[in-house]
């Protein structure tokens, strides 16, 4: 018994990781994958076997509830740590009134939709109303790195997905305190202290808590090694008290704690942000797996034809009038709202909170709540599907997505890295550098370049950069390992095709040798490697604009300069961008402009020149 318990439980965890891993290698949302092997692993396999290889209820028994419950409670407490403040200030009335007015519409409209198709009671069509207001975060950030789009609807559609989660769980659990509590006119003021205790009291327990342990990080009363764990720690003291206070208020408490985290100023919170992605990724998981495996078939089954039309509702009906009526009157664009109204899939927030509410339910003797779970399911899986292939498409046809992007990310804003940049951005390219140190960032941007600190191996850090117009990475660091594995981080983003790396040293070239494969392209030559560059710009070298004419072409170019002057980047009159790579032959053409490294005795000439110029235009 012992030793079954043991593989079950190993199980669900190599079948989530499994079902992750699968999802990336095929470029699929790994939802899709997670309930596709855990509908295997437990109903469909049934359908073989004795019994089902996987049963959440004979597996955890009584702990299935508690353990579901406290996951969705750290799954909110990373969604409270994404959300700062600062950030959101800048996106607009529409977003507000996108998780305010667009919420209640959908709320409105799904409650409306589950008492006419699927026939729920009313005060469960209401709950499950609320359930399904959020968005998945974890599928749309995937989608937006991908199809990258322009203006406004690409910020709209990423802070709704981070917001809309903790404002849909705490709007569900006030709805489920008012069904266990009674109706509104049988007990008023029972209701009105629920609310109370849930928004006000766990809410300041969990603000309180959030400040407390930023002040023990600030004054480092934990060592650096405990600190993640006491955070976990805290979390789960928090929640449950929260639920002491007010049964299911914990969610909400658990929430607030990790927005006071995120939005304080005391210490620095980036590594315990870091393990709770590692946290979030086998919560999610393993919670998926367990709960696709605890479905009926027949209970599928049955609620097929009407789930179909439910989400059709949702789709076509409650997010197109919820994104059109919050953006009525607003600056936001016809083409980004109809993107932003076909990008709402749900995810593991709707997935985790509806089974731990169908759960109470049914033990408080609401026998028709347990139809909640698959309809949630039936949605995920539909929403998901729908925007995965949808929103990319409907991008490309507004013309939200940029279809051939040419900026360029940099990672390193060092000197020269920041001579290419302005080089670059001066030809009206977006380019966007990357830096873990403060100084090389604030003369980034005192020569107005967009910079920001931050590692770029760091997870948190790419979903939250604004990708818009940018195609392409160049890895620019001294260290060649940052460089490679940024590629490899970036790979997924841009494709292996546009990922390019300065050339490594002399030994290091010789490990690496001529295999691709294990690398991403070498810019500019192998002898430019980033000591080179770095001793050339020192020494005076200069990253200048030429434009070719008919006058002036590349053979003149190549006259004026010598053929020490390098050439880094072509760009033609599209504004498309060429890099220049080891072992790439170049030869551009009157119309294109040339981006080169001029050694110091050309850069001078080229100044001289420029002052010549402006002279004669004053004259």
């Amino acid at each position: 018994m012992h030793n079954q318990m043991l593989l079950t439980l190993a199980a669900v965890i190599v079948l989530g990781i499994l079902s992750q891993w699968l999802a990336w290698r095929v470029r699929v949302p790994s939802i899709l994958m997670l309930l596709a092997l855990g509908f295997f692993a437990g109903p469909i396999s049934g359908l073989f076997f004795d019994k089902p290889l996987l049963n959440p209820d004979e597996l955890l028994g009584d702990l299935l509830l508690p353990f579901v419950s406290l996951s969705v409670a750290l799954i909110l407490y990373e969604g409270g740590l994404t959300l700062r403040f600062r950030e959101l200030a800048g996106s607009g009335a529409a977003l507000w009134r996108l998780v305010t007015i667009g919420a209640l519409v959908t709320w409105v409209i799904a409650a409306l939709a589950a008492m006419i198709i699927l026939r729920l009671p009313t005060q469960l069509a209401i709950l499950l109303g609320a359930m399904l207001v959020v968005t998945g975060p974890t599928v749309i950030s995937p989608l937006l790195r991908e199809i990258r789009p322009r203006g406004a609807a690409g910020a709209i559609a990423k802070w709704e997905g981070i917001i809309i989660d903790p404002i849909g769980a705490m709007l569900a659990v006030l709805v489920f305190e008012v069904i266990l509590l009674g109706s509104l006119q049988e007990a008023p003021m029972t209701v009105a202290m629920a609310v109370v205790r849930t928004i006000f009291v766990s809410g300041l327990l969990g603000v309180a808590s959030g400040l407390g342990l930023a002040l023990v990080l600030r004054y480092n009363m934990v060592p650096d090694f405990l600190q993640s764990a006491v955070s976990l720690a805290m979390v789960v003291a928090v929640y449950t008290a929260g639920q002491y206070v007010q049964s299911e208020s914990g969610l909400f408490a658990a929430t607030a704690m990790g927005m006071a985290l995120a939005n304080q100023r005391f210490a620095n919170v980036r590594h315990i942000a870091e393990f709770k992605e590692n946290l979030q990724i086998l919560l999610v998981s393993s919670l998926f797996i367990l709960l696709a495996a605890r479905s009926s078939l027949d209970r599928l089954v049955s609620i097929g034809p009407a789930s179909l039309l439910f989400l059709a509702a949702l789709i076509l009906v409650a997010r197109p009038l919820s994104v059109f009526v919050s953006t009525w009157g607003t600056s936001v664009k016809r083409a980004d709202r109809i993107f932003l109204a076909l990008l709402a899939p749900r995810g593991i927030v709707a997935a985790a909170v509806s089974a731990v509410f169908a759960l109470r339910l049914q033990e408080a003797g609401f026998d028709e709540a347990m139809v909640i779970v698959p309809v949630t399911f039936a949605v995920i899986v539909g929403t998901v599907v729908f925007a995965s292939i949808a929103a990319p498409w409907a991008a490309n046809r507004l013309g939200v997505a940029e279809r051939s992007p040419q900026g360029v990310l940099i990672v390193g804003a060092h000197l020269w890295a920041r001579a290419i940049a302005d080089a670059l951005h001066q030809q009206g390219l977006k380019v966007l550098l990357i830096d873990t140190n403060y100084e090389n960032v604030a003369a980034a941007r005192n020569m107005g370049l967009h910079a920001q600190q931050g590692s770029i191996l760091n997870d948190e850090l790419i979903d939250s950069l604004d990708l818009a117009g940018i195609g392409r990475l160049l890895a620019l660091t001294p260290n060649d390992a940052t460089n490679v594995l940024a590629s490899e981080k970036l790979a997924r983003v841009f494709g292996r095709s546009e990922t390019y790396q300065v050339a490594p040293g002399e030994n290091k070239q010789k490990q690496v040798g001529d295999a691709p494969h294990v690398r991403a392209h070498w810019l500019f030559g192998r002898d430019l490697t980033f000591a080179a560059l770095q001793r050339h710009v020192t020494s005076g070298a200069v990253v200048r604009a030429t434009p070719l004419t008919a006058q002036f072409d590349y053979k003149a170019f190549r006259a004026s300069h010598g053929e020490e002057a390098r050439v880094l980047f072509i760009i033609d009159e599209g504004k498309r961008l060429t890099i220049v790579t080891e072992g790439k032959k170049v030869a551009p053409s009157p119309g294109q402009t040339i981006i080169a490294l001029l050694p110091p005795e050309k850069a001078e000439q080229f100044a001289a020149d420029r002052v010549d110029k402006v002279a004669a235009t004053k004259v």
